[in-house]
């Protein structure tokens, strides 16, 4: 800790606090030390100008943190308790001491880091009913934010074209690295046509008042279900970054649920925030704001590969996560939604693949694992070892599992969401059914045919019965399957793709988005 600063590493003693915590930890971001001291967080910010905040004297520091309170008490005021000075009392570095201000923290209530969204959302413990609760938070919270010709400017057409082309000019030296010239290309198209043919609508919702000053950092993150949820952390080194289209806000949000894989849980909040709300034109904004809060995280993560202290370690994981928000950004510029289906025997990865793509592109996923125990009625880790084509395994059950896949796939492409059904497949018949629903609701159709040779196969299964998994598949089943497997051949080559899921899983994962989105653009 010989590097920090003398008076940092004063805070870093418990005597240094008035309630005497036990221990005291220190986590750095870029911009601000923070302390964890037992029950109560202490933010110091650092003297630094990153351009898009100036924290360089002691005075700009302490306006700072007074507007870090002020703004987050309106979506979390039992945790912001005040701004504090750090102070030399008598000798002895102290918060809240008498004296002359040294330095200036937030006084922040800790709060519970097991219940932070998306902790949760690790876990699998974020309920649709929970995101209600949000976007009801979030409506009301919304529809009292300040308003007003100053705000409302930001609503403009010339700064949402500023904003976006900031984004492109700033991303075009990571092309080849973390953003094909392909999908850089289609954004930007995509991006500046929406906005020629809107322009009516941006303009109506400034009008209406709905450029407001928002939260600016909606993400899981930032949500805590303590005892009333809390959402913390708002931006107040720029307004602008504030000041926005509640649509922009609510697409935060939702896109970063889509990441996490929760297609479904992102919808449902949206869906829960228009009810609210009674703001129905959002929904014509959703997707292109989704596709703009993707791209900002996405050179939000490209700019950290300019570190040169980066590790070669932390530069391959920073590259995958920016190149994971620019598919995610390139996905909502899709003009129809997508129904892809899995086809495979057990075991051979399309589960994985899947929940992947799922990440990769907003998808909802459907699996027929989870189905099938839920129509059954037991618990989705208990284990059925019946035979193939007996019991939940029987073809009137099976019938029956398709036919709910089919019904909530169906839900979902009526709204507009893309979906990927995590089956096998393995009959012809429930593969045309599938495309004949893609057709019936104007979607495009993909099938990824998954294989996988026998030695992995064995290893696969024996691996994931041992971790628990939802499934069944059992080496029994994949010899069964295999001779009641109907070869594709029912769908044109550009709606087939196969996936050699024996390689590294980032490179399957990559080869995979690489031929939807050459297909894609081909269709």
């Amino acid at each position: 800790m010989s590097e920090l600063p003398e008076l940092i590493q004063a805070l870093l003693e418990p005597s240094a606090y008035p309630h005497h915590p036990r221990s005291v930890e220190l986590v750095q971001t870029q911009m601000s030390f923070i302390f964890l001291a037992d029950d109560y967080v202490y933010k110091v910010k650092k003297p630094v100008d990153l351009g898009y905040l100036d924290y360089t004297t002691l005075e700009k520091r302490r306006f700072y943190c007074q507007r870090e309170v002020e703004l987050n008490q309106r979506l979390c005021s039992d945790a912001y308790l005040g701004v504090v000075s750090v102070v030399n009392e008598k000798g002895h570095i102290s918060l809240e001491g008498q004296g002359e201000a040294l330095e200036y923290a937030v006084k922040m209530r800790r709060l519970p880091q097991q219940a932070m969204m998306n902790v949760l959302l690790a876990q699998d413990r974020v309920s649709p009913q929970m995101l209600t609760r949000v976007a009801e938070k979030l409506a009301e919270f919304h529809r009292s934010a300040q308003t007003g010709p100053a705000i409302s400017a930001f609503g403009d057409l010339g700064t949402i074209t500023g904003n976006t082309e900031e984004n492109f000019s700033q991303t075009e030296k990571y092309i080849g690295r973390t953003i094909s010239q392909e999908r850089y290309q289609h954004i930007r198209d995509y991006t500046n046509s929406f906005i020629a043919q809107n322009t009516d609508l941006f303009r109506r919702r400034v009008a209406e008042g709905r450029i407001r000053d928002c939260h600016g950092d909606l993400h899981a993150a930032h949500i805590c279900f303590c005892d009333d949820i809390c959402i913390y952390d708002c931006i107040e080194f720029n307004d602008r970054f504030r000041y926005g289209d509640v649509a922009s806000e609510v697409a935060f949000l939702a896109m970063d649920l889509d990441h996490y894989g929760r297609a479904d849980l992102s919808r449902h909040f949206v869906k829960s925030y228009v009810a609210r709300s009674q703001d129905e034109e959002l929904m014509r904004l959703l997707n292109f704001y989704k596709c703009y809060r993707a791209y900002v995280r996405g050179k939000v993560e490209s700019l950290k590969l300019d570190d040169p202290y980066i590790t070669p370690e932390e530069k391959r994981r920073t590259e995958d996560i920016a190149a994971s928000y620019f598919d995610l950004a390139h996905a909502y510029t899709w003009s129809r939604p997508v129904l892809f289906i899995t086809v495979g025997l057990v075991g051979t990865g399309k589960t994985t693949l899947s929940q992947a793509l799922a990440k990769r592109l907003g998808l909802v996923v459907i699996s027929s694992d989870v189905t099938r125990k839920r129509l059954a009625g037991i618990p989705l880790t208990e284990h059925r070892l019946e035979e193939f084509d007996r019991g939940i395994y029987s073809a009137e059950f099976t019938r029956r599992t398709y036919d709910k896949l089919f019904e909530e796939a169906k839900d979902t492409l009526g709204q507009g969401g893309s979906v990927i059904l995590d089956a096998s497949f393995i009959k012809r018949a429930e593969r045309l059914r599938a495309k004949s629903l893609a057709e019936e609701m104007n979607a495009d159709f993909i099938i990824l045919e998954c294989v996988l040779d026998e030695e992995n196969v064995k290893r696969y299964l024996a691996q994931r019965w041992q971790q628990g998994s939802v499934s069944d598949g059992r080496w029994e089943i994949y010899q069964s399957q295999r001779g009641h497997f109907d070869p594709v051949t029912e769908v044109a080559d550009a709606a087939h793709i196969i996936v050699d899921t024996s390689l590294p899983e980032d490179e399957v994962i990559r080869h995979t988005l690489d031929e939807i989105t050459r297909r894609k653009a081909e269709s």
